[in-house]
């Protein structure tokens, strides 16, 4: 009882902490983004700290699944990190996006894990989530020699210890067992989930509205302003007619056949090029 009311209390903290750090503006978001990719240090610092609350948004959403909520932040945060290391800002689109992929698949690894290890000892399941913990961190920041040694020097364990945690790992039936018809392919990682494509789909996709986007840049200015303000590109966050129509001091309907005009001189350019309207969706 005191430990849970200790672990709500943790969490309860983290959560008033990450709640003081605003949203970021599209703009800000943007001049940070590039500086990241420039390997300025705080910038990052920065990007991870004031989208700590999408973490948490995503992590609750997987609640009794039987890993504690903490420990799904924590996986979310590495997934975070990860997608902040592939984020190209030049694009024009937000953050949130293409991070909450990484975030999903982070939290949802974690979640496999514990479920395929729920016949092994308690203790035995902490001690091997701390190791998979780590590995998953050495992956992250890049270390080749992810061995048993390794890990136990930062676990300040026994070697050995690792190794029969990891041969406990090996032994249970799990989705990452290689299927027969593709030995690199995994039970997991044969199983699609639609509704979020993995990142080389979302890479495709955001070349193609980077395409879409540098067409936009050809437009009259008026034309321009108003796709931009619509549909959320280059940093805009999407408005309605009727806010649009109150920003340019122009009437709603004008809005619409200025919208109207725009979309036609780019489906042309689709046609043109052989562009379904499918792949720019």
């Amino acid at each position: 009882h005191y430990v849970e009311e200790g672990i709500h209390d943790v969490t309860q903290i983290y959560f008033n902490e990450i709640g003081r750090k605003a949203l970021l503006t599209a703009e800000q978001e943007q001049l940070l983004a590039r500086q990241v990719k420039q390997g300025n240090f705080q910038a990052r610092q920065k990007m991870i700290e004031h989208n700590l609350r999408l973490v948490v948004n995503i992590a609750k959403r997987y609640a009794n699944r039987g890993v504690m909520l903490l420990d799904l932040i924590e996986e979310g945060n590495l997934g975070l990190m990860h997608a902040l290391e592939k984020f190209d800002p030049e694009l024009g689109f937000r953050f949130s996006t293409y991070a909450t992929w990484w975030i999903r698949q982070n939290i949802e690894r974690a979640i496999m894990n514990q479920s395929r290890t729920i016949r092994l000892p308690v203790h035995v399941v902490k001690e091997l989530n701390s190791i998979l913990r780590v590995m998953r961190v050495m992956e992250h920041e890049g270390e080749i020699e992810r061995n048993a040694d390794n890990i136990a020097t930062k676990l300040d364990i026994p070697a050995d210890e690792v190794r029969w945690a990891l041969r406990q790992n090996e032994r249970m039936v799990s989705l990452d067992a290689p299927l027969d018809i593709d030995p690199m392919l995994t039970i997991g990682e044969s199983i699609q989930d639609d509704q979020n494509p993995p990142p080389d789909i979302l890479l495709e996709e955001y070349q193609m509205q980077k395409i879409v986007v540098e067409w936009v840049e050809e437009l009259a200015d008026r034309q321009k302003s108003v796709i931009e303000k619509r549909f959320g590109f280059n940093g805009h966050e999407p408005m309605t007619l009727e806010e649009l129509a109150k920003t340019m001091s122009l009437t709603r309907e004008r809005i619409r056949q200025i919208q109207i005009e725009a979309l036609q001189l780019l489906k042309r350019r689709f046609v043109s090029r052989g562009i379904r309207k499918e792949m720019i969706l």
